[in-house]
């Protein structure tokens, strides 16, 4: 009974890495696909900024690739940072209400 088990292992583990070789080319072919749709888009971008003589504003494909790449990988503030944090912002708030008060006297 041991060998099947060992084979019955193995063929899970072949069929998992089948199942993720078929996720990565999936994965490819849609960005494949989706760079293609956006070249054709661009392309109509650049008809009509041709027609019409408009430029192409650099700045803002320039500031986009400085964000974070993914927003659920950025650095974990530490509850320190978030103590600090939350204390700061009621500090703001008590000074904005004391500075109300004051102005209304």
């Amino acid at each position: 009974d041991g060998g099947d088990d060992g084979d019955d292992k193995e063929k899970a583990e072949e069929e998992e890495r089948e199942r993720q070789e078929a996720i990565r080319e999936a994965e490819e072919r849609r960005k494949e696909k989706h760079r293609k749709m956006e070249e054709e888009r661009e392309k109509m971008r650049q008809d009509i900024r041709d027609k019409y003589n408009i430029k192409k504003k650099e700045e803002v494909v320039e500031a986009a690739p400085q964000e974070e790449p993914n927003p659920l990988m950025r650095k974990k503030k530490t509850p320190e940072e978030l103590a600090a944090e939350a204390e700061q912002e009621e500090l703001d708030d008590f000074t904005k209400l004391k500075n109300q008060m004051e102005t209304q006297v």
